[in-house]
């Protein structure tokens, strides 16, 4: 790599200490801004420099821009320079020369904050830049002469793309995500000025839509009813620039999105879109054509049909592009189609293409940092250029010994190896990983990479070009946060998340075996490793947030080679370190720090967060574990930095360096803290500095950026000699140290494997025969590792090592315990279960045999926290739902001064609803007063004018209408057609009303709204009295209903009639206040009452029971209550109740009773006879009474239903009303809008004729003043042509001396010219911009061309013979003379022609201007007559009774042609009419009385007949009829009714009495069949003793019948005889049994029939 060319402007650091370091090289890629400075060399920015890659050598050239991150960027490989930008406030654009990277000059512009794009013009000294936020600036630069040409802002656009036209510099072309614009850059001498032209682009499908003027429409559409047709921006109520540039949603089409574009040799641009089509733009016209695709041919893949273009580059043979698909494609563009080929694929989506300037090499820039070079003359595949990662650097490390190569990684885990001396990348291996950490192991060279997941990979780099992966280590599921080795390479520390510190061992020999770890209570800041060769000890310092206190806090703990050595001895079974392995000591700081680093003396250096310095402490040697002191900084260096920072040592502990967010590097000498170097080299733009380290021999320094994607390598470029000495020697000693171990370890690291996933060694952890489901009933332990040991973590797999020991180790003691828990939990179960039988006062809780009772305090906890949040939401969700109430009450309810209700009837479906009216606020009512008293105010005026007489001469004309009208107002028919409605009927006063013919002006229709608005509120007000009145006729009739419903409750109690008694009652819509209460009925969950209410209800409950009891303990009511009933005297209406007693010898039999017995009962007969009567006589009463009670409410109640319907149909006509008053409402509000939209056209009208007219002034003035400045040059154009006509003339005077021979040679000679010189460019076959324009400010360049190829002219081997030197010389001047003058005049006529048209574009602005005015000027003169048209047409509306329009269809008809006429033509045609109806009328009355004389005789004759037939035979009926003994006591007997009545009795009487005999009986025999129970249960008990005693009878009896057998055989013939007999006697009674049986059943049947007989009722 090159020398590193700096800029010393603008630089924050002293320049001697800025001088010490410098760049060695630079790698890196931040972005995809690519581009030639020449033909070999391409340039692009990275971080803060730019570097310059030859793409023949692969040599980078370093230029830094010392003011921070490089912004925007261009180059121009025509003229070798290159511009970029700065990001600091007010950036600068630095324009730099090609190879000398020598600065040409630096632009100041008008950002503030940032450019986005530069580009430079193809030929001239043109730049073009655009800013960012806020200003969003186009500016054009004449770099040359730093002179600021034009700008123009496009506020919130932000462009993606910015480039000249090649072919004519006059030309540019801004692209963004949404769309094209053509700028053009007009030239009036010295005066510049852009000129926008947007480009209107097709929609998705690819269809380019004719532009639509909605300012100005094409044609006027009248509409006699709606109005003139206005455009959308008058509508829409807009007047300034939005008006003319409003687009309503469903006028905009989505259009394409560009994504690349580059121009033609023919001044076309062709542009390529995200939906894959490709356009063609005329940058003249600005005219776009799609380009059609002809079909692929065979082979080609489907997606290359429309493939998206990111990119695309032009040449003489055609079109370059590519996109996402990563494959460079050529299109063959013909017309407006274009074949496409193939030419590379790379696979990797390409964001750039760039042509170096002889068109013989094609960039190809990927997304992934990768550049390839593809040769269009030669074809072929792509070259890979240039490969590096897109991805920022996160880490890099010098290999051992630290001066020859270097390690880097990204962030995405690809991991490069650089060479020292020039930073080539000589290998790069990808780990497909997130990394966390690097570094490189001193004693051996093999790296370390560290990932979020918590693994390790190690990485054998013996071999530079091929490194490779040889072990990888999962140590835990915490992300490893940093990496670090000690100086002779035993130990590597690992520090991760959570406070986790790993030690491994970092030796290949040990294959990076984990030793151990510890885990610190606070968050690790920061950590330091120092070694010490002489007690073999590593020092390791660790940096703590204390979260407690402002301040910082240092563990310090020490590893020996003994933890290598004997490394059980150290660490616990689950490889924590054990305390006294490390020897941990603590100290606190004074002040927070975010880095700090230890040297060997114990001293710290620390980088402190709350203030820019460095503080130095010094550590006292003893423990501080068990009161720790506060140490002070003995110290304070004062830090030029800003940001969060970090410390970093060097290896001989002379230096320390400082990094910080400002990405300005400083190293302090550690004795002293002098500055000896700052440097630069990353940006606060950047994030800063994320990590920098010194090589062993101290001679480098690699840092690198967060975000910038940039690494580099610094070097020492003055250094003391001393310094140089001392880092050498400690170089030396180290490597001495260090050699041996360094070649053991790589060959062993030689001989490792290659890593693979499937190469993991298992672990040998077998489990013996123990159920796996031992280990995994713990679910902390089960979930720290995986089934698959190659997935588990280093702290899971020992872990589950412990467990597996433990398991085996206490086995038996483990099964005990089940054992134990299954007993324990059997005798819970038996517990709960006998808990279950108790009684509920004698049960335990559920809880109660809950053993853990922390874990149930816990589910507790959770429970009351879950309960906790579910009301707090339940409580939130309320409170949202009472504001809802709340507001929905207050607008709908509480605001009504008149609530909705509703009226319905009682046995029809029909009801009525009144008006709801919200309260008239204070401003309508006094709006109403002051149109009111308006409208007093102008009848009395128009009083005072018909009383005057010189008033009434002028205003005759306009009181003819007013006569007539108040003629035509004596008939109130006419009344109501010309106002137009009924409401004077239904409570509105119309009086106050605007007649329909005057409201011409504005304010006169806003009065009249005002006054038809009160009049719909008074009508719905009337309505709404008249609905109160029927509503509270309604409760009236409710409250009649239910007085009268208690009398037929009461009449039906007494008939003891079971029938449903019709109770009307009001519904929620009747009475909507019950919609807001809620009742204690409708609430079915329990009430919930305090304990205050609850101590009431239980003294109330108290009280009353304790009065019930004083009731019953009344002597005077329970006596009055037994004797008669609890009262004191009969009433009428208790008469049903009353039961007259029969006489106690009622139940004996008839036949014993005596004379009094009998006339007893007698008597007893007659009262119940006479009760019975009046019994019947009262329920006749009462029935009548019902009767009535029922037709009474049926008719009120149909009364008020009849009243409802009327009040319905009133309402209907009222809605008829109203909508009559609205109709004129809304015709009014439409004629007001309508008035509005005119006016708002006619300000947008005015305001775009006076910024028309604004243009027109600026336009005439600069006619005015080019046309001054084309006169004032042509002026100077004539002068030169003069002075080169001159020149002419002259030569032939100053060479008369010479002879004429030679003269007329000399006159040839001097009027030859040279070939016109070109540049080599535009002789390149190659180039497709060879024929472009040249701007006039190459005049000067073009003019020391031509004098360069006069010098060969001028040689003396074109001089005549014969001629003298010195004449020739003479002539030579002349000559050139000459040619200088007719050149100045060439560049003045150009320069004239360009005014000459820059003046003619005016022109023709000038004059479409004026065509737009003169449209103006018509439109306000149509909108004019517009207006007037308004003002004097009005929309009247006439009330016309039903029958005189009759309308078929919906639609309304045109009345355009109707006519007005006079009311009495109708009528006396009505008249007429009338009569001869009337006439015809008569006549059909007279034949239908006539005809219903007729009808009622045949009737009456018909009838008659009828009755004759009816008589007929109801006499045949009374001869056949059969006389029975019932009919003929019905016909005789006068009292029937009463007689049948009393047989009734007589029998119910009979009945009630042998029920209660039957009841009797049944009782009887129901103790007689449980005495025979009783008896019977003794008798199978008797039974079953007897039982008992036969068998023991049957036992002896067998015995002595064996005995008697045995003894003597008569004797049991004998016993069988007897019992011979005993059973034939058994038999004969059980015969007797039978027969007695069927007798008892003839006896009973005997006397059933007797029964029936006796009683035939029963």
């Amino acid at each position: 790599m090159e020398p590193l060319a700096e800029a010393s402007e603008g630089c924050c650091c002293s320049s001697a200490e800025e001088s010490a370091l410098e760049v060695s090289w630079v790698q890196g890629f931040s972005n995809k801004n690519f581009s030639f400075i020449d033909n070999q060399t391409a340039c692009y920015p990275c971080g803060n420099y730019i570097l310059f890659l030859d793409i023949e050598t692969k040599k980078t050239t370093v230029l830094q821009c010392q003011t921070g991150q490089v912004g925007a960027f261009a180059a121009n490989g025509n003229a070798q320079v290159l511009a970029f930008s700065d990001r600091k406030l007010n950036p600068i654009i630095y324009i730099y020369a090609f190879p000398e990277l020598s600065k040409l000059t630096e632009l100041k512009g008008n950002a503030q904050l940032d450019y986005t794009l530069l580009a430079f013009s193809f030929t001239g000294p043109y730049l073009a830049s655009y800013s960012s936020i806020p200003e969003f600036i186009l500016s054009i630069w004449n770099w040359q002469e730093n002179i600021l040409l034009c700008s123009e802002s496009q506020p919130g656009v932000t462009v993606t793309s910015l480039s000249f036209n090649p072919m004519n510099w006059q030309q540019l072309c801004s692209v963004n995500e949404s769309s094209v614009i053509v700028w053009y850059i007009e030239r009036n001498n010295d005066e510049h000025h852009l000129k926008l032209n947007p480009v209107k682009l097709p929609d998705v499908e690819g269809s380019v839509s004719p532009h639509k003027d909605l300012f100005f429409p094409v044609s006027h559409s009248e509409d006699s009813y709606y109005g003139p047709d206005l455009p959308v921006s008058a509508i829409a109520g807009l007047v300034g620039d939005e008006a003319q540039t409003f687009m309503p949603r469903n006028y905009i089409k989505c259009s394409v999105h560009p994504t690349a574009h580059c121009w033609t040799a023919t001044s076309q641009i062709y542009v390529g879109c995200k939906e894959g089509n490709v356009l063609a733009i005329d940058a003249g016209t600005c005219s776009v054509s799609v380009l059609q695709q002809k079909p692929l041919p065979g082979g080609k893949p489907r997606d290359l049909q429309k493939p998206v273009l990111f990119s695309m580059a032009f040449c003489n043979k055609g079109l370059y592009a590519a996109g996402s698909e990563g494959i460079l494609l050529f299109y063959h563009i013909k017309g407006r189609q274009f074949e496409m080929n193939v030419c590379a694929d790379i696979s990797q989506p390409i964001s750039s293409l760039i042509f170096s300037p002889d068109y013989t090499v094609l960039l190809l820039v990927t997304d992934q940092g990768t550049v390839y070079t593809y040769k269009p003359a030669r074809g072929g595949e792509a070259v890979k250029l240039l490969d590096t990662c897109s991805s920022c650097f996160l880490a890099a490390d010098f290999l051992t010994p630290g001066n020859k190569y270097c390690v880097s990684v990204t962030i995405s885990g690809e991991v490069q190896v650089w060479f020292l001396e020039d930073g080539t990348c000589l290998s790069k291996l990808n780990l497909d990983i997130e990394a966390a950490a690097m570094v490189c192991c001193p004693s051996s060279n093999s790296v370390a990479v560290g990932t979020k997941k918590g693994q390790i990979y190690f990485l054998d780099v013996t071999q530079a070009e091929a490194p490779r992966v040889v072990h990888r280590i999962f140590l835990s599921t915490f992300s490893v946060l940093s990496l670090h080795c000690d100086q002779s390479g035993q130990f590597l520390i690992a520090r991760a998340t959570e406070g986790h510190i790993f030690i491994l061992d970092a030796r290949p020999s040990k294959l990076f075996q984990v030793l151990g770890y510890i885990v610190l209570a606070d968050e690790v800041l920061d950590l330091s490793v120092v070694s010490d060769f002489k007690n073999d000890l590593v020092e390791v310092m660790v940096l703590l947030n204390v979260a407690e206190v402002q301040r910082a806090r240092l563990e310090i703990f020490f590893l020996s080679s003994a933890l290598i050595t004997d490394n059980d001895k150290y660490v616990t079974e689950q490889g924590m370190l054990v305390a006294s392995a490390i020897k941990r000591e603590q100290y606190d700081l004074d002040y927070p720090l975010s880095s700090a680093v230890r040297l060997k003396d114990n001293t710290v250096y620390g980088y402190c967060t709350c203030a820019p310095f460095i503080c130095k402490y010094h550590l006292s040697e003893e423990n501080m574990l068990e009161e720790p002191s506060v140490y002070l900084s003995e110290k304070r260096t004062p830090s030029n930095q800003f940001g969060s920072g970090f410390l970093c040592l060097s290896p001989n502990s002379r230096w320390l360096a400082s990094a910080a967010k400002d990405g300005v590097l400083f190293i302090y000498h550690t004795s002293t803290m002098d500055i000896l170097a700052q440097k630069h080299c990353h940006s606060y733009q950047g994030g800063g500095i994320r990590s920098m380290v010194f090589s062993l021999d101290g001679n480098f320094v690699l840092v690198n950026g967060k975000s910038d994607g940039a690494l580099v390598c610094l070097k020492w470029k003055k250094m003391k000699k001393i310094e140089v000495e001392e880092a050498a020697f400690h170089w030396k000693s180290l490597l001495a140290i260090l050699n041996k171990s360094t070649l053991n370890e790589n060959i062993v690291l030689k001989s490792v494997a290659e890593f693979t996933p499937e190469s993991l060694p298992e672990e040998k952890f077998k489990e013996p025969s123990l159920k796996s489901t031992n280990v995994e009933e713990n679910g902390n332990i089960s979930s720290l590792y995986s089934a698959n040991t190659r997935d588990m973590t280093w702290i899971g797999q020992k872990i589950k090592k412990v467990i597996i020991e433990e398991t085996q180790r206490f086995g038996n003691q483990k099964k005990e315990l089940e054992m134990g828990i299954k007993k324990l939990r059997k005798t819970i179960q038996k517990m709960m279960h006998e808990n279950e039988q108790v009684p509920d006062t004698e049960k335990l809780q559920q809880q109660e045999f809950n053993l853990d009772m922390e874990e149930q305090e816990r589910l507790q906890a959770e429970a009351d926290q879950e309960v906790a949040r579910v009301r707090k939401e339940m409580e939130m969700e309320t409170l949202a739902n009472h504001y809802l109430q709340d507001v929905i009450k207050q607008e709908c309810w509480d605001a009504m001064c008149v609530k909705g209700r509703v009226v319905k009837c009682f046995h029809m479906a029909c009801e009525v609803k009144n008006y709801p009216l919200k309260k008239r606020s204070e401003e309508e009512l006094k709006s109403l007063e002051k149109v009111l008293q308006l409208k007093k105010i102008e009848t009395a005026d128009l009083k005072v004018q018909k009383k005057d007489p010189e008033i009434e001469s002028e205003t005759a004309l306009s009181n003819k209408e007013g006569e007539r009208a108040e003629k035509v107002m004596a008939d109130d028919g006419t009344l109501y057609c010309l106002t137009g409605s009924l409401s004077s009927q239904y409570g509105g006063d119309t009086s106050v009303l605007y007649h329909q013919w005057d409201l011409h002006t504005r304010e006169q229709k806003i009065n009249q709204i005002v006054l038809l608005k009160d009049i719909i509120y008074k009508v719905k007000n009337a309505f709404n009295k008249e609905f109160d009145i029927v509503a509270q006729q309604k409760k009236q009739e409710i409250a009649r209903v239910k007085e009268r419903n208690i009398r037929i409750r009461e009449i039906l109690a007494q008939l003891d009639l079971q029938v449903e008694v019709w109770e009307p009652a009001f519904t929620d819509d009747e009475i909507p206040e019950q919609a807001l209460m809620v009742q204690d009925s409708e609430i079915k969950a329990e009430k919930y009452l305090t304990q205050e209410e609850r101590e009431k209800a239980e003294m109330l409950a108290n009280l009353e029971m304790e009065r019930r009891r004083a009731d019953t303990d009344n002597e005077r009511l329970r006596a009055l209550n037994d004797m008669m009933g609890g009262v004191l005297e009969v009433k009428k209406e208790d008469i049903l109740k009353i039961d007259i007693p029969p006489p106690s010898f009622i139940s004996k039999p008839e036949r014993i009773w005596n004379d009094e017995e009998k006339e007893i009962f007698r008597e007893y007969e007659e009262k119940v006879k006479q009760l019975e009567e009046e019994k019947e006589k009262y329920r006749m009463v009462l029935k009548n009474k019902l009767k009535k009670l029922e037709a009474s409410i049926q008719e009120t109640t149909q009364n008020f239903d009849k009243t409802v319907c009327k009040l319905s149909e009133r309402k209907v006509k009222l809605e008829m009303v109203i909508y009559q008053e609205e109709l004129k409402i809304v015709n009014l509000i439409y004629a007001l809008l309508l008035d509005e939209e005119l006016d708002t056209r006619e300000a947008g009208l005015n305001n775009f004729l006076l910024k028309k007219e604004k243009e027109k002034v600026k336009t005439a003035n600069i006619i005015r003043t080019t046309e001054s400045k084309i006169e004032d040059y042509a002026d100077v154009y004539e002068i030169a042509v003069t002075e080169k006509k001159d020149l002419q003339c002259d030569f032939t005077r100053e060479f008369a001396d010479v002879p004429e021979d030679l003269l007329d040679e000399l006159t040839q000679l001097y009027k030859h010219r040279p070939r016109t010189p070109k540049r080599e460019l535009l002789l390149d076959t190659a180039n497709p911009y060879r024929d472009c324009s040249v701007s006039v400010e190459d005049y000067t360049e073009a003019l020391s061309l031509l004098m360069k190829a006069m010098d060969e002219l001028d040689s003396p081997e074109h001089m005549p013979d014969g001629l003298d030197q010195s004449v020739w010389e003479r002539f030579c001047l002349a000559r050139r003379n000459k040619i200088e003058s007719e050149e100045l005049v060439k560049w003045k006529m150009r320069t004239l022609s360009e005014m000459q048209a820059f003046l003619q574009s005016r022109m023709d602005d000038n004059d479409n201007i004026s065509l737009e005015i003169e449209e103006i000027f018509q439109e306000l003169t149509w909108l004019h007559k517009e207006k007037m048209k308004l003002h004097l047409n009005l929309t009247i509306q006439f009330l016309l009774k039903q029958g005189q329009v009759e309308i078929e269809s919906t639609e309304i008809p045109d009345y355009s042609d109707a006519v007005l006429i006079n009311k009495s033509v109708i009528e006396e045609l009505n008249c007429a009419i009338m009569a001869q109806g009337e006439k015809k009328v008569a006549s059909m009355v007279e034949c239908k009385d006539f005809s219903k004389g007729i009808f009622q005789l045949e009737w009456e004759h018909k009838k008659m007949r009828m009755q004759i037939e009816d008589l007929n035979q109801k006499a045949r009926d009374i001869v056949t009829l059969n006389i029975s003994k019932d009919r003929q006591l019905f016909l005789t007997e006068l009292n029937y009714n009463s007689r049948i009545a009393h047989r009734i009795s007589v029998m119910e009487q009979s009945l009630g009495i042998m029920d209660e005999l039957h009841k009797k009986n049944v009782k009887r025999r129901q103790k007689r069949v449980k005495e025979l129970e009783k008896r019977i249960n003794l008798k199978n008990q008797a039974n079953y003793e007897l039982s008992l005693e036969l068998k023991e009878m049957l036992v002896s009896v067998s015995e002595r019948r064996h005995i008697s057998e045995a003894a003597d055989t008569k004797y049991a013939s004998e016993i069988a005889k007897q019992r011979y007999q005993e059973i034939l006697k058994q038999k004969h009674l059980r015969g007797l049994v039978k027969e007695q049986e069927e007798q008892f059943e003839i006896l009973q049947a005997e006397v059933q029939r007797l029964r029936s007989r006796t009683f035939p009722i029963l």
